[in-house]
C-alpha cells in the first residue's frame, strides 16, 4: 500500500497529514489501527482534538485524560468525511496550520499515526523513505531517545543502516536495536510488532527489555 507521491516542498508531517487523510478515506471509519482499543475513526477524532483543544493537555496530565476521552469519543461519532476534513486542514488558529510549528512538532505524530493505519492494514509493506525524511526522523530519536526509553531495565543503542549509533540509555553490555531509522522511530513509539527490526545482546538482557512498555 504504497503512498502516493507529494511534493518535495512540503514538510515531513505535511505530507504524511496528506496520505494519512487520503488512507482514512480509502479504508474508512472502521478499519483498525496499531493503537490498541482504537480504529480509524478514533484515531482521526484523537488527532483532531489534539490540534484544536485545551483538553488535548488530557494526553499528558491523567486527571484530565477522562474528559479527554469523552470528547473524542463525542467527535469520532460525528460525519467520518467531515472528522477527515478538519484532520486534513487545520483551522487557521491551530498551532498546525504555521507551517514551521507544524514542521517541528507534527513530523513524527503523522509519520507514526500514519504508519499505524497503514500497518494495521494486511497488505502492508515498509516504505523507503528519502535520505531527507530520514534525517528529520532521526532526529526526533536524537531529541527523544532519552526519554523513550527511560523505563528500559538494561542499556539501549539504537543503529541505523550505515552504522551510525545513538546511545538511548547509557551502560555497557547493551541491546542493540538495528534497522530503518523509520522502523527505530515506530519502536521508540512503542509500536514492537509490525516493525522489522534485529535485536541484538546478551539474551537475559533482551528478555529483560522485551517485557519493557515503551513510548511517552
Amino acid at each position: 500500500m504504497p503512498s502516493p507521491p507529494y511534493p518535495d516542498r512540503m514538510s515531513l508531517a505535511s505530507r504524511e497529514r496528506a496520505a494519512l487523510c487520503d488512507l482514512f478515506d480509502e479504508v474508512g471509519p472502521d478499519a483498525p489501527t496499531l493503537c490498541e482499543g482504537w480504529d480509524t475513526r478514533d484515531l482521526a477524532a484523537h488527532l483532531h482534538l489534539r490540534e484544536t483543544s485545551p483538553l488535548a493537555v488530557g494526553i499528558l496530565l491523567p486527571p484530565l485524560s477522562g474528559v479527554m476521552e469523552r470528547r473524542q469519543r463525542e467527535m469520532a461519532s460525528g460525519d467520518w468525511s467531515t472528522l477527515v476534513n478538519r484532520v486534513r486542514t487545520p483551522p487557521r488558529w491551530s498551532y498546525s496550520s504555521i507551517g514551521p510549528i507544524d514542521a517541528r512538532l507534527n513530523a513524527s505524530e503523522y509519520f507514526v499515526h500514519h504508519e499505524d493505519v497503514r500497518r494495521a492494514q494486511p497488505d502492508w509493506e515498509p516504505r523507503e523513505l528519502s535520505e531527507a525524511d530520514e534525517r528529520a526522523l532521526w532526529g526526533v530519536l536524537q531529541a527523544m531517545a532519552k526519554r523513550f526509553y527511560a523505563k528500559s531495565p538494561v542499556p539501549v543503542v539504537l543503529r541505523r543502516p550505515d552504522g551510525a549509533e545513538l546511545i538511548a540509555k547509557p551502560g555497557h553490555p547493551a541491546v542493540i536495536l538495528s534497522g530503518a531509522v523509520s522502523e527505530l522511530v515506530m519502536h521508540a513509539f512503542g509500536r514492537t510488532d509490525h516493525i522489522i527490526l534485529e535485536v541484538e545482546g546478551p539474551s537475559d538482557m533482551v528478555e529483560a527489555f522485551e517485557q519493557t512498555p515503551l513510548g511517552i
